[in-house]
């Protein structure tokens, strides 16, 4: 072999070193770029279950609210009542208290 074709034998393989660093490079970026893509897509899923999550703990929590307070209000509405008969029942008596002491006077 001449050393015309040993400098060629270099020549080629440093070419072909080249590319296939120039492919490895841009092999590097596309995987960079998939991952960028994949780890977006990750995070806006993390993002609406989140969004999803706490929707539906406000709604548990809004409902289990809304059951307390119409077992509050039950409560009230019957206290109430039992407030209005012992008046009905007081007031007859207190209306004969007040006849009989203007009727003595």
């Amino acid at each position: 072999m001449s050393l015309s074709d040993v400098l060629q034998s270099i020549k080629d393989a440093e070419n072909a070193a080249t590319e296939k660093v120039a492919g490895a490079k841009e092999q590097a970026s596309e995987i960079i770029a998939e991952a960028r893509k994949e780890s977006s897509k990750i995070i806006q899923s993390a993002q609406d279950d989140s969004v999803s999550s706490t929707v539906q703990t406000l709604d548990a929590a809004r409902s289990e609210a809304s059951g307390e307070a119409k077992g509050v209000q039950k409560e009230g509405t019957k206290e109430i009542s039992k407030i209005q008969k012992s008046a009905d029942k007081k007031r007859s008596a207190a209306v004969d208290v007040i006849i009989e002491s203007i009727m003595s006077n």
